[in-house]
């Protein structure tokens, strides 16, 4: 498969992929605590969270290879964590509760037959008038989610990104002008 990359910024627009934008919207949804890990409540309710077979397994996974004596430390708050195990406490705990929030997403997004997404196009403010595409505002009824869902589970930009675009080729022929967006929005 060819390498999808644009060069869109040679003139001054602004924007992301797609799949990245639609990564953002589901990341809100699905409801992370807002203490950020270094704070010692955030710290405190990332912990409490990862304190189950599954969160043993999380932090594994995210390299985290502490005793339990030190992990018991950090739960009580008698010692804290080094600013890399910060961060892979951090990705433990998103990729935790990515996978715990999945199914009630996926169930919400393919209700009563799909989401209607809106995409915004590139910002061309800073391109010059003779280089600058009309691109519109469109709508687009995504009506399974299963493959976008489950690549953002797995925290798999590829796979995330040929999801999306196996959606949005639903456009028509205009389809590759939406692969770089502003923003994306649904509400679920």
């Amino acid at each position: 498969m060819p390498d999808r990359t644009h060069d869109f910024g040679h003139y001054g627009a602004q924007g992301q992929r797609g799949s990245q934008a639609a990564a953002r919207v589901l990341d809100a949804l699905a409801g992370y605590i807002a203490s950020p890990v270094t704070a010692s409540r955030g710290l405190a309710a990332r912990l409490r969270y990862l304190d189950t077979a599954a969160g043993r397994n999380a932090m594994r996974q995210a390299g985290i290879t502490v005793t339990p004596r030190t992990l018991r430390a950090w739960l009580t708050g008698r010692q804290r964590p080094n600013r890399a195990n910060l961060a892979r406490l951090d990705t433990a705990y998103r990729a935790l509760r990515r996978h715990n929030v999945a199914r009630y997403l996926l169930r919400r997004l393919n209700a009563g037959g799909g989401t209607r997404v809106e995409i915004h196009p590139l910002d061309q403010s800073h391109v010059p008038i003779p280089h600058q595409r009309v691109l519109e505002y469109r709508r687009l009824n995504i009506r399974t989610w299963d493959a976008i869902i489950d690549a953002w589970t797995t925290a798999d930009a590829r796979a995330l990104d040929d999801a999306w675009i196996d959606q949005i080729v639903n456009l028509g022929s205009q389809w590759g002008k939406y692969e770089y967006v502003t923003s994306v929005g649904f509400a679920a």
